[in-house]
């Protein structure tokens, strides 16, 4: 799977004689590109409406840019996704600069964790967290101190030339 993108897909089913102008469809998707974007509308579609891909039409799919990408945000995601055992909600938060980019960390971290597969996870929901006093995870909020340091532990000498007549010796 390449890097993810925020989709914004609206569908709609095709105009009939009795329906000319059937409502319209919009959900935000993460996908790598357009074709997969559009393959995932379809299939949350077919699980909300008796539509399918056959007797329907894609309107308009646009990629979402993130509005301040060089700041570094708190996200909080809500999740389904099936297991072995049994179907699971689930709430994480992710520290990162785009929406996009922690929808692709919380793929990487529910396959590390609990060996869920791309299909098998149904993001409900993704909300940037405004408030640090609303975080709820511990290994989040550690991040948020107004003085975060992160001291070295020790430094490396630098050479005096290119080559030097013994091994630098790196502790002290």
């Amino acid at each position: 799977m390449g890097r993810f993108t925020e989709y914004i897909v609206v569908g709609r089913r095709l105009p009939t004689e009795n329906e000319a102008s059937p409502p319209l469809y919009r959900m935000s998707i993460f996908a790598p590109n357009e074709t997969v974007a559009k393959s995932r509308f379809f299939y949350f579609l077919r699980q909300l409406r008796k539509m399918k891909a056959a007797t329907s039409e894609i309107v308009a799919i646009n990629a979402v840019a993130e509005k301040k990408p060089m700041k570094v945000k708190n996200f909080g995601i809500w999740l389904r996704y099936n297991s072995r055992s049994g179907t699971h909600n689930m709430y994480k938060e992710y520290r990162n600069m785009s929406r996009a980019e922690a929808v692709e960390d919380m793929y990487q971290d529910m396959a590390a964790r609990h060996r869920a597969r791309f299909a098998s996870i149904h993001i409900l929901k993704v909300a940037e967290v405004e408030k640090t006093a609303d975080l709820r995870r511990p290994y989040i909020k550690q991040f948020t101190a107004n003085k975060l340091r992160f001291p070295i532990p020790h430094r490396r000498p630098t050479a005096a030339g290119t080559y030097a007549a013994r091994r630098p010796a790196t502790f002290y």
